[in-house]
């Protein structure tokens, strides 16, 4: 009920328990939702950040909840401010990514590669998607902002993403939050996490957009008027912007979809992006920017992989890993 608040089922959970049972520590409270410490710890910190939850007067590091009527009014009206600032800066980006495709709208393909390329029939622009997803090798990222997919469409996707997957490309895409009443949209999103897909939500997007290993992007020749074709763009500056518009819808969208547990002793496949970026070299911000989360978010996942490996440090969690052939 409190998701549309921006805040997790897990944190409602904690939340509403510690409402019940205001001396329960960490260890009661996961006992009783059958949960691990870390997973209690993590709602925490979210309810901390949400100011739901302060440090207990009497000390000792316990928590305390704040009342609901005081937490849930502040909690509101910085939603309502965040929706009014976030629709700004939506509208903001459209107009200056409308102003870029006409800029660059005069130049033609054999202009080179700086310029754009104008695609007008929809069997054109299909066959230009399926040859852009085919030469995917990092990741595919993509605005949805039409409303739930029919089922039809959903079927057909699923060979061509899975093929994606399978060759270890990232898939993220960013729909509007109406597809949360949609079953066959959560049931495909959950399809989807399954295979280490990710879908999000948010409540507005500036337009339909693809962007293939932040090196091309498709977008709309008119955002009001999709029949007029799409633009796709290979200049490298005008990409990077694109993407960093994308990077700061994802990282405040909410998460849509949950993968089935995994088993004792492996990874989900965003553990093992992680530790593929950490052994890259990248550091915390640069790999917390990579993955969409926050830095905490980041930071509270190497510290559950090095629970969950018994490992005292990072470089004997990434022994550990290794050995087990892992990574």
């Amino acid at each position: 009920m409190l998701t549309t608040l921006g805040l997790t089922h897990q944190a409602e959970a904690v939340y509403r328990l510690m409402l019940s049972q205001p001396d329960w520590g960490v260890a009661r409270i996961a006992e009783s939702l059958a949960w691990d410490g870390a997973a209690v710890r993590a709602a925490m910190d979210e309810l901390a950040d949400q100011e739901l939850i302060r440090p207990s007067w009497e000390g000792g590091g316990a928590m305390r909840t704040v009342s609901p009527k005081v937490a849930f009014e502040a909690l509101l009206a910085r939603r309502q401010a965040e929706i009014a600032r976030r629709q700004h800066e939506v509208e903001s980006s459209r107009a200056a990514i409308a102003g870029l495709v006409a800029e660059y709208s005069m130049l033609r393909p054999e202009e080179g590669a700086g310029g754009i390329e104008h695609l007008t029939g929809l069997d054109e622009i299909r066959a230009r998607l399926e040859e852009l997803g085919a030469q995917a090798c990092r990741e595919t990222m993509a605005f949805a902002p039409g409303g739930k997919q029919t089922a039809e469409n959903r079927e057909a996707s699923r060979p061509i993403t899975q093929a994606l997957l399978d060759r270890g490309v990232k898939v993220k895409t960013v729909y509007l939050g109406s597809i949360r009443n949609d079953p066959g949209s959560v049931e495909h999103a959950n399809w989807l996490a399954a295979q280490g897909g990710e879908t999000r939500t948010t409540s507005v997007l500036p337009m339909r957009m693809q962007i293939v290993d932040r090196e091309v992007a498709m977008v709309p020749l008119d955002p009001d008027d999709l029949t007029r074709g799409v633009a796709v763009i290979r200049e490298l500056g005008a990409v990077a912007g694109l993407c960093a518009l994308f990077d700061q819808i994802w990282e405040q969208a909410e998460v849509l979809g949950s993968a089935p547990a995994v088993p004792a002793g492996e990874i989900t496949p965003q553990q093992r992006e992680l530790l593929r970026l950490l052994s890259a070299g990248l550091t915390d911000e640069a790999a917390a920017r990579r993955l969409g989360v926050s830095l905490r978010t980041e930071r509270r996942m190497i510290t559950d992989l090095m629970e969950q490996f018994d490992a005292q440090s990072r470089f004997q969690l990434g022994q550990r890993v290794t050995e087990r052939g892992l990574l």
